[in-house]
């Protein structure tokens, strides 16, 4: 009997995956408000505006304080507090917040699911951008001082360069937490591709919901390799740098994993 039992198993598998094959060939899947192209634009152009918002909140202040070397310690508790606080709760309590206001209560669900992002986001981006411009050598910045140049050069010239690759890698683990975690969206009724998640659990539709996490995690997994491959290029440019006489970092237990 236990020789009968896996056939029966592999079988259901194999039928699973061929329904899950039919609804990726099926086209009306692929067109119309829930089509596949509309809430993967959807999905992906909320997470592009959630890390740039977060990026242009968070990077400037942390370079700052990275340069001057001053108020980081504090700066940084307040910003981790927002690892936290859970995305999912964010969009729950800004949800009924949004619908207060005109402008923020169209579309539906956008700006709660907006909002918790960009929370979602800041911690590694400040962090990592605050570690690698603080941990440059200081040598090589009163080194540059003497030349002549001012602070903003050194920054633009100096620092920010060495530091460039930690900090694409804060951004690389920020934009995959956000592609990850924009499916939340779909719980307030802002179409991404959370939403054949959410419905499939809605309608006890396994197929669906499975379609909706490969989506997903396909969009993951494409914005990590892209990401990484923009953070290795600079990570080159970093080790040229290094080639040419620049000490290396010295990277502390602040950094963000490079995997998130």
């Amino acid at each position: 009997m236990g020789d009968a039992v896996e056939p029966a198993e592999g079988g259901v598998v194999i039928d699973f995956l061929g329904e899950v094959a039919g609804w990726f060939a099926d086209p009306a899947n692929w067109t119309g408000n829930r089509g596949v192209p509309n809430l993967l634009l959807a999905h992906v152009s909320l997470s592009a505006v959630a890390v740039a918002a977060a990026a242009l909140i968070s990077l400037p202040s942390a370079i700052y304080l990275g340069h001057v070397r001053r108020g980081g310690f504090l700066a940084v508790s307040l910003v981790n507090i927002g690892r936290a606080l859970p995305s999912f709760g964010i969009v729950g309590v800004m949800y009924p917040v949004t619908l207060a206001f005109a402008l923020t209560r169209s579309p539906l669900g956008y700006w709660a699911t907006l909002i918790a992002m960009i929370l979602l986001a800041m911690p590694p981006m400040f962090v990592n951008a605050y570690t690698a411009i603080r941990d440059v050598d200081p040598a090589l910045t009163e080194a540059a001082r003497g030349m002549g140049m001012r602070e903003g050069q050194v920054v633009r010239r100096l620092e920010l360069p060495l530091g460039l690759p930690l900090i694409m890698a804060g951004i690389r683990s920020a934009a995959v937490a956000v592609v990850a975690t924009v499916t939340l969206g779909a719980w307030v009724g802002y179409g991404t591709l959370g939403t054949y998640i959410f419905v499939g659990f809605a309608q006890g539709d396994e197929v669906l919901i499975f379609a909706g996490g490969l989506l997903v995690a396909m969009l993951a997994v494409v914005t990590e390799l892209g990401l990484g491959w923009v953070e290795r290029r600079t990570d080159q440019t970093h080790h040229g740098r290094r080639r040419q006489g620049a000490r290396p970092l010295a990277i502390s237990d602040e950094v963000v994993a490079t995997r998130p």
